[in-house]
């Protein structure tokens, strides 16, 4: 087996062919980790989530790391590590856009919503608080290793 560092464009291309991740938090020194369906442009990944524990952590620690696994033939894989910020989008003054941005990237996919168990209504964002919340996560810090046998 051979591993090798990735490069950042060829982290950047496993961000972009992915949509399935897991994000670290934390809170009070405890670790969370879940998975989430997510969408990469900009230098930000794209994700919305229900009310609940994640986004309680988040809105406490902004503080993130991502990581996307992606197999390959064999024992072989590629993993790719964000280091990053969280930033809520939902009902946000002056974030329509990005909000709309986060819906329209992440409806390119027939099943985006369904890890939510919800699906959110398309923008425009009513008055009222959603169950759910549009996020996403500057890529401060990328990095990646490859495995081929």
């Amino acid at each position: 087996m051979i591993v090798r560092t990735l490069s950042t464009l060829e982290c950047t291309t496993v961000l972009t062919m992915n949509r399935l991740a897991h994000l670290a938090c934390s809170q009070g020194g405890q670790p969370y980790i879940v998975t989430i369906n997510y969408a990469y442009a900009d230098s930000h990944l794209y994700a919305f989530s229900l009310l609940g524990k994640k986004i309680e952590w988040l809105r406490a620690n902004p503080l993130v790391c991502v990581q996307i696994h992606e197999p390959a033939q064999g024992r072989g894989w590629r993993s790719v590590v964000v280091d990053g910020h969280y930033e809520e989008l939902s009902n946000r003054v002056g974030y329509e856009a990005a909000e709309r941005h986060a819906c329209l990237l992440l409806s390119r996919h027939f099943d985006w919503w369904e890890p939510g168990g919800l699906k959110p209504d398309m923008p425009p964002i009513s008055d009222h608080s959603p169950p759910h919340v549009f996020y996403r996560i500057l890529v401060e810090q990328v990095s990646g290793r490859e495995a081929r046998e």
